[in-house]
């Protein structure tokens, strides 16, 4: 069995999901249609595929954005919504290992919100990392602990490439 890795940004609508992304590429980036390198230092790359705009706004199946695809690395925003367990689902049943930001509060937040999804509970139990982080904070710090994980992650399975 192939490991897969899914790198997931949760929260509500203009939360700094996409904004999160921009700053991991350093540059503004949207969904594709196949994978793209992500810079993990000077010399090292990863091939990863971009679900910038949440399945859930979209209003689309990630299977059908993802479509023939079969990556190793996800990065997919998640919108903080009901139909969000639709997205996690179809990463849980493909067995990717989950590692999950959580931007709570986000950035066009109010104040830090409750867990009324009962996402929590369900993440440890599968045993997924689950983060929460300030999206109302610079998203330097958030973004180099997920470009860390990936190294570390990519490292030790040989996905690692050179310029």
């Amino acid at each position: 069995m192939t490991e897969r890795l899914l790198i997931g940004v949760l929260a509500h609508t203009n939360a700094g999901k996409s904004k999160s992304w921009n700053t991991l590429f350093g540059r503004t980036v949207k969904t594709g249609t196949r994978q793209r390198q992500l810079l993990l230092s000077d010399t090292e790359w990863v091939n990863v595929f971009l679900v910038s705009g949440s399945p859930e706004e979209r209003e689309t199946y990630v299977g059908k954005i993802i479509n023939s695809e079969s990556p190793r690395i996800v990065l997919c925003s998640m919108q903080y919504r009901s139909d969000v367990t639709q997205t996690i689902n179809y990463f849980a049943e493909r067995e990717y290992h989950l590692f999950i930001h959580w931007l709570n509060p986000g950035f066009s937040d109010d104040a830090k919100s409750e867990d009324y999804l009962n996402l929590i509970p369900h993440f440890h139990q599968l045993g997924y990392i689950l983060k929460i982080k300030d999206g109302k904070a610079n998203p330097t710090s958030r973004v180099n602990e997920i470009r860390d994980f990936i190294h570390a992650w990519a490292g030790v399975r040989g996905l690692l490439n050179v310029p």
